[in-house]
């Protein structure tokens, strides 16, 4: 691997719009600059999101054509969220591992989202955490079809399909399982599906294996929702909606300050146990 100097380094640094975070912001611009970094929002190879968990969700999506190439690391300003690397009162110590970084990175896999509409229309998306499909007004009745096998009618609210890192967002709190992000796999998990003698779903999260896809076709045409991580669309008249693990992953600067996945698993549910 070819040692990039700082002078070679461009770094992009994006911020939420609390008045801590963008102050934050130009302090470790300010920072940077005086080490000789190239600071640019163009073709970087480094991108800080300062904030919360959501920037860097932001930050993700708005690099998201160029994951091959950058790398990301988040500065939290409030409370520790999931994909912390540094601290606010850590700038220094950020600065300085940048000056020793030599283009380690961690890497974790996406989620690709392919949205078909009836006239022919085709969507291709990706998500850091988690897509999920729901009916706008009322009980959603769809088919799910996992690797070209029909799985389910599923009648319910909803259903939710998270990466191994999305596992602890939203995923978590509708019962499915944390998975490691070494463990390429997608989760589908069931939003209050409608069981009884007449209507059954499987009723619990699934593990789905990198290679197989998952095929939600929806029995009705009208209004529909998908969220893609913290963006929401609309569509009428979608014929289908197919997830699969992107081909791409998102990465992480490998600094001393990337924590472990259970640490962070740790930290933000359980913290510190008393003796």
């Amino acid at each position: 691997m070819i040692q990039m100097k700082n002078t070679d380094k461009k770094i992009a640094i994006v911020s939420n719009y609390k008045q801590h975070s963008q102050e934050l912001g130009q302090e470790l611009m300010q920072k940077l600059r005086q080490e000789g970094f190239i600071l640019t929002l163009k073709n970087p190879d480094i991108v800080i999101s300062v904030g919360g968990d959501g920037m860097l969700l932001s930050a993700f999506h708005r690099f998201e054509r160029q994951l091959d190439k950058v790398r990301f690391i988040g500065v939290h300003t409030g409370h520790l969220g999931f994909y912390t690397d540094y601290q606010s009162f850590e700038l220094d110590e950020l600065v300085e591992n940048l000056k020793m970084d030599r283009g380690a990175r961690v890497s974790y896999p996406i989620l690709g989202v392919r949205v078909a509409l009836e006239n022919g229309d085709v969507y291709h998306m990706k998500a850091l955490n988690e897509s999920t499909f729901k009916r706008s007004d009322r009980t959603m009745v769809a088919d799910v079809f996992i690797n070209k096998v029909h799985f389910e009618r599923f009648r319910g609210d909803g259903i939710s399909i998270s990466t191994p890192t999305g596992s602890t967002a939203y995923n978590k709190s509708l019962g499915g399982a944390v998975l490691h992000p070494s463990i390429e796999a997608l989760q589908i998990a069931e939003m209050a599906s409608l069981n009884n003698n007449i209507y059954r779903t499987l009723g619990s999260p699934i593990i789905v294996p990198k290679k197989d896809k998952i095929e939600i076709i929806p029995t009705r045409t009208d209004r529909h929702t998908i969220t893609i991580d913290n963006r929401t669309y609309t569509h009428k008249n979608i014929e289908k909606v197919e997830y699969q693990i992107d081909h791409h992953k998102i990465h992480f600067v490998a600094t001393p300050r990337h924590t472990s996945f259970w640490n962070r698993v740790k930290d933000a549910f359980i913290g510190d146990i008393e003796e």
